[in-house]
């Protein structure tokens, strides 16, 4: 292969094509014309000699060497992008940036809110997009930059990304303020007499691990709903004699409406970091946010 006769731009339209699968789509992502494409797509097949997409059904399959290209060649095309971003200076006040971020409802509520808010008045060109984690996708959502980061337990991420940690999250029981039975000091036996609410993810288990620690104690609490998001729980818990388990950060600020008791018993919590891919890494811009976040979350130690 004469690698004289290729150039950066052609490159990039290689990793559009094999990405998309399909012209059209590569050209909207390139912001080129299909026949433009087209022709540096012939430009590629000269360049490599082998056809790396054929047509298919619904767009086009990549050849075998186009499969053993793609991940070489996003690494190389990533660390360019890194290098030039890097090299650029990111000013809050001015620059306009899309950062998206992955997060479940609860960290939507207990650190996006408060960022956003920030970054009103310190980046208001900076705008949020905010997704569902889908733990299963993650990796291929930022490897393809669906993803900027993602707040989540970082030692569940994916072995490829970087990650960060946080703060350390603690549980909380959650009550009206007007509560009959809600004591500041509750013994285990007065813990498993309240109506509980849980969050189960799927929505459909009435049990967490809280009621194994509970069974070994040598008590079993009354579950009256499984929720299927932690957003949900103050709202009935404030209107009704429910309680409820709940990471602090989601009431700290509740304090008017709902009484917060420590549990009488060890709670495990859990670790909130951020999770991101290399391709982000050295973009200035991305990295402004990843430090404004550690900022505002380093006092939750």
């Amino acid at each position: 292969m004469d690698s004289t006769r290729l150039d950066l731009n052609l490159l990039v339209t290689l990793e559009a094509l094999l990405v998309e699968q399909n012209v059209t789509k590569a050209a909207a992502r390139l912001h080129l014309s299909q026949p433009a494409v087209s022709a540096q797509l012939s430009r590629l097949r000269d360049a490599f000699d082998d056809p790396l997409l054929i047509p298919a059904q619904r767009g086009m399959t990549p050849t075998a060497k186009a499969i053993d290209l793609l991940a070489p060649l996003r690494h190389a095309l990533d660390q360019v992008r890194a290098t030039v971003a890097s090299h650029r200076n990111f000013d809050p006040a001015e620059a306009e940036l899309t950062f998206t971020i992955a997060c479940t409802d609860y960290l939507q509520a207990a650190v996006v809110k408060p960022l956003v808010v920030e970054l009103r008045t310190r980046a208001p060109g900076v705008r949020v997009a905010l997704r569902n984690l889908d733990m299963p996708q993650l990796e291929a959502q930022m490897a393809r930059g669906d993803v900027d980061l993602a707040l989540m337990t970082p030692e569940v991420a994916p072995p490829g990304l970087r990650t960060r940690h946080l703060f350390d999250e603690r549980y909380v029981l959650i009550g009206r303020r007007d509560h009959p039975r809600l004591r500041r000091k509750l013994s285990v036996a007065q813990f498993a007499q309240l109506e509980h609410v849980i969050v189960s993810l799927r929505g459909a288990d009435f049990v967490t691990p809280v009621d194994s620690t509970l069974a070994a104690l040598g008590h079993k609490r009354k579950v009256v709903l499984s929720a299927a998001s932690f957003l949900f729980l103050p709202e009935i818990v404030a209107a009704s004699d429910f309680v409820a388990l709940v990471p602090e950060l989601l009431v700290r600020d509740r304090r008017d409406r709902l009484l917060l008791v420590e549990p009488p018993f060890p709670v495990e919590g859990f670790a909130v970091g951020m999770v991101w891919h290399e391709r982000g890494h050295g973009h200035g811009g991305q990295r402004w946010v990843r430090e404004a976040i550690v900022s505002m979350n380093g006092r939750h130690h």
